[in-house]
């Protein structure tokens, strides 16, 4: 048994809220990618979860596109009337168990038994991150549920130390780093407050047309027209298997894709399909 954090929810659940409400989707802290040079001294660093952002607004579970997350009673029962930020987990390389177990409707209990919310952050605590981590800890301990864990942070002192991290925990299973500066407040939008760390680049895009393919993938997608948050278009063609091809990501949805740096126009080089992002909004 844990050993019961003297903490109460009263102070926290008293902070002023600024969660949207539940049919739209919450203000999160967002990453940007890690570059050399940045001070590893004002950074924390966890490893990088690869499952579907989950956001405890105080009663309900939901998505980063503000969907609700219907998970089974017992799964959070007894969470406190507090905002939790985390990632809804399966374990290492089973992202798409943890994908297809929160876009249920009818939770299925076999299911979520494996999956985890990894909390690692308080959005409504007020303090900097330096501050939020104990207050973390505690409000996890006082949840006392093995599904419900603090995401572990440690100080890293120099690249070679954080670069040799990273590949221990991607030979491990892991999907990368997240280096989050110990003396920041919790404030929506993407910033050098939250950074990750990956072997690779990785992002979003939303899916806005199929392009006919040609020579053996004629008549089916050849590509993908899909556009960035910033607004550019480009042409995703690579990483499809032929099943993908036949019923290709629809319409309005959004993809990851993985690529190797940028153009000077900010278009993406050597861009590949990785997977249809379903927690994210059409």
């Amino acid at each position: 048994m844990h050993r019961r954090s003297s903490l109460g929810w009263l102070a926290l659940s008293a902070l002023p809220c600024f969660a949207a409400q539940a049919a739209d989707a919450p203000a999160l802290l967002l990453a940007n990618v890690y570059r050399p040079g940045i001070p590893l001294q004002d950074y924390w660093v966890s490893e990088k979860y690869d499952g579907v952002r989950g956001y405890w607004d105080g009663h309900t579970l939901r998505t980063r596109g503000g969907e609700t997350v219907t998970a089974p009673a017992w799964f959070t029962a007894g969470w406190p009337p507090i905002s939790m930020d985390g990632e809804l987990w399966a374990g290492r390389g089973r992202f798409t168990h943890a994908q297809s177990t929160t876009r249920q409707q009818q939770p299925n209990d076999d299911a979520w038994r494996a999956m985890h919310f990894m909390v690692f952050d308080l959005p409504r605590h007020g303090g900097v991150f330096d501050e939020r981590i104990p207050a973390l800890n505690a409000v996890v301990e006082r949840i006392n549920q093995p599904w419900v864990q603090a995401v572990a942070q440690k100080r890293i002192a120099t690249d070679t130390a954080l670069q040799a991290l990273l590949q221990r925990t991607v030979r491990a299973g892991g999907e990368g780093l997240m280096l989050h500066r110990g003396s920041s407040r919790y404030q929506s939008g993407r910033s050098d407050d939250l950074i990750k760390l990956k072997t690779h680049e990785d992002t979003e895009a939303r899916v806005i047309a199929h392009l006919p393919g040609k020579g053996r993938h004629a008549g089916r997608m050849g590509a993908l027209l899909v556009e960035m948050p910033s607004g550019h278009r480009f042409r995703l063609g690579a990483g499809f298997t032929d099943a993908q091809r036949e019923t290709p990501p629809p319409v309005g949805s959004w993809v990851t894709y993985r690529f190797r740096g940028t153009h000077d126009s900010e278009l993406p080089r050597f861009a590949s399909f990785v997977r249809v992002r379903e927690d994210m909004p059409h």
